[in-house]
């Protein structure tokens, strides 16, 4: 391990309070700012709703039930948002135990990791710019040029999708875990007792690989700032500090570990998609980012699943991604703190956005959270170098502009119809958008536009049997019963084990009066899944209009012993057992619906 300069945490505070104004001197202050201004860009974000895979994530995610005993909380389902990311399924698990699923308590939390995060990198940003290999260029201005930047990072709309929707606080959470890594070691390169610093580093770095796999460049990422800002070379940062960078590659073997389900994510190779074709979205993902850095508008919540082809346009932005990454090495050798800067956003987001496929979403902006450091950063240096002192007020004023568009952008996320309808006015050919649409629709009760959006699903996906049951489903509920069952023909050829059509096709028939075969696909839907309550249902009341008592009781019953606090089953029991001379055991049932009833449904007390 090695010494450090002694001199250098003394004269820091030293060197600004000679050139800087009286206003740019409080880091608290600075500090104060950055909270007030994030928190305001997003108080309205507090009551968005629960929105596509946070059912999955949060609501459905039954490991975050309960505290205790932590083996569950640490062992999310596969296949979720917080699958391998036990960190990120323990935070829901604390979130769930103070508040149960009222989301105000979920955006409070990924709102306090933003702004700790924001805080943090406006720690490493001023205590970079007054290190000697950046000069006396920022002497005077590293506070509040530091200030800035982390304030134009906190307020960019870009950052809407991993703080706003709840599920990304994987990515936000990681983006702490990331910047705290880089921020101990930072912290110990000035310190005369380093260690505590390193360990806080390492144990930061720990932290993220429990939280999401993006992390694993960080140990990269401080070895170059190291060599960068510090020791002055690879060799001499190795030789001064093997045993902490030991320790933080360390932590790659529990990552390697944890990544083990990353298939059933749709991520890695095996999965039907070549290194090459991703290679090409990414490099327009990649360009489509910075673009979106500088200028964010239009954004968008879902790009889709679809691969980019080879063309003009991707094959530029390959040409143009790797002129940057060439620029950017050239920059690490003969100019190092500039080279820093633009290694910073490529490292961070090469584990998402290179030639590993993540197939169901290529493209997303949450990825940037991180990346967009560097890209603020190095824009505020160059306004820097051709404003001078008035970068402080133009900052100050592309802050506001940023805090206007992230509480719009909020807005956008305040239901799923909103969001998705965003998405849909953007890319009416991304069949998952409309069909989210349509299921939001639907759940508001505006089911002839829901209509519109399956029909448009249909055409995008002609041989999709979810698509073709949606729409038979839709249609149905519009009364349009032969169009509704012509869709549930077609989705049932295209998948004979589908349960949810065979009862959706059974409803129609019934509807239409051929009871006949309507009963024949509600028993081809119990004999398929007969620990579904709702099947057995379906069958025993069309039994019951059949006036087959006998079988309807059999049905009834199935779906009381399945489901026995379904008020409904009870009284449809007792109707038929009335039906069959059986009334003690009818009166017996018809109570149970009553108590079952009282108990959602309390009557009121009278007032004294």
């Amino acid at each position: 391990m090695s010494r450090v300069e002694p001199a250098l945490e003394s004269t820091r505070d030293d060197r600004e309070a000679v050139r800087a104004p009286l206003w740019a001197r409080s880091a608290g202050l600075a500090a104060g700012v950055i909270v007030l201004a994030t928190w305001m860009a997003y108080a309205n974000s507090f009551w968005v709703p629960f929105l596509f895979d946070d059912q999955q994530t949060i609501t459905f995610n039954d490991s975050i039930r309960h505290l205790w005993p932590l083996g569950p909380v640490l062992s999310p389902p596969a296949g979720g948002g917080t699958s391998g990311r036990p960190l990120a399924n323990l935070t829901l698990a604390v979130n769930h135990a103070i508040g149960g699923d009222a989301v105000v308590g979920y955006h409070a939390f990924n709102l306090a990791v933003h702004v700790l995060a924001a805080l943090t990198l406006f720690g490493i940003v001023r205590r970079t710019l007054l290190r000697p290999q950046c000069g006396d260029r920022f002497a005077g201005l590293a506070l509040p040029l530091a200030g800035v930047s982390a304030l134009l990072w906190a307020l960019h709309p870009l950052q809407t999708e991993a703080v706003t929707y709840l599920s990304q606080r994987t990515e936000s959470l990681m983006g702490l875990c990331y910047l705290q890594t880089l921020y101990g070691f930072i912290r110990a390169s000035e310190s005369a007792t380093p260690h505590r610093w390193l360990g806080w580093s390492v144990v930061a770095c720990l932290l993220g690989v429990l939280t999401k796999e993006v992390i694993v460049t960080a140990p990269l990422l401080v070895l170059l700032y190291d060599r960068t800002f510090v020791a002055g070379t690879l060799r001499e940062a190795w030789r001064q500090r093997k045993g902490y960078y030991v320790a933080l590659a360390g932590t790659w073997v529990l990552l390697a570990w944890l990544m083990r389900g990353l298939a059933a994510r749709h991520v890695g190779y095996g999965l039907g998609v070549s290194p090459w074709a991703c290679a090409l979205t990414e490099s327009w993902a990649v360009v489509h980012y910075l673009r979106l850095a500088i200028w964010p508008h239009p954004l968008l919540f879902d790009y889709g699943a679809g691969l980019l082809p080879a063309s003009a346009l991707t094959l530029g932005c390959m040409l143009a991604v790797a002129g940057l990454a060439g620029a950017t090495l050239w920059a690490c050798g003969r100019r190092p703190a500039l080279g820093f800067g633009g290694a910073a956003m490529f490292l961070c987001l090469a584990p998402a956005s290179s030639v590993i496929p993540v197939v169901m979403q290529p493209v997303a902006e949450h990825r940037v959270y991180l990346a967009l450091a560097g890209v603020v950063v190095l824009v505020v240096v160059g306004m820097h170098a051709v404003l001078g002192r008035w970068t402080i007020a133009v900052a100050a004023f592309l802050a506001v502009v940023l805090g206007f568009l992230t509480v719009q952008r909020n807005a956008v996320y305040f239901s799923e119809a909103t969001l998705w309808g965003d998405v849909v006015s953007q890319r009416p050919d991304n069949a998952r958008a409309q069909n989210n649409l349509g299921s939001a629709l639907v759940r508001e009760g505006r089911v002839g536009e829901a209509s519109e959006h399956f029909a448009r699903l249909v055409q995008l996906k002609p041989a999709d049997a979810e698509a073709r049951y949606n729409l038979g489903n839709a249609l149905l509920q519009l009364g349009r019963i032969g169009e509704a069952a012509e869709q549930c023909a077609v989705a049932l050829r295209l998948k004979p084990d589908f349960v949810e059509a065979h009862c959706l096709m059974g409803s129609a028939l019934a509807q239409s009066g051929r009871m006949d075969e309507a009963v024949r696909h509600f028993q081809a839907a119990v004999k398929l899944d007969p620990s579904s309550f709702g099947t057995h249902f379906d069958l025993g009341q069309a039994w019951f209009e059949m006036h087959r008592y006998p079988e309807a009781a059999e049905e009834f019953a199935a779906v009381v012993r399945l489901r026995p606090d379904f008020a409904e089953a009870h009284r449809r029991l007792a109707n038929v057992l009335t039906q069959l001379k059986r009334g003690d055991e009818a009166r017996a049932h018809l109570a149970e619906a009553q108590r079952l009833s009282a108990a959602v449904h309390p009557a009121a007390t009278p007032g004294r």
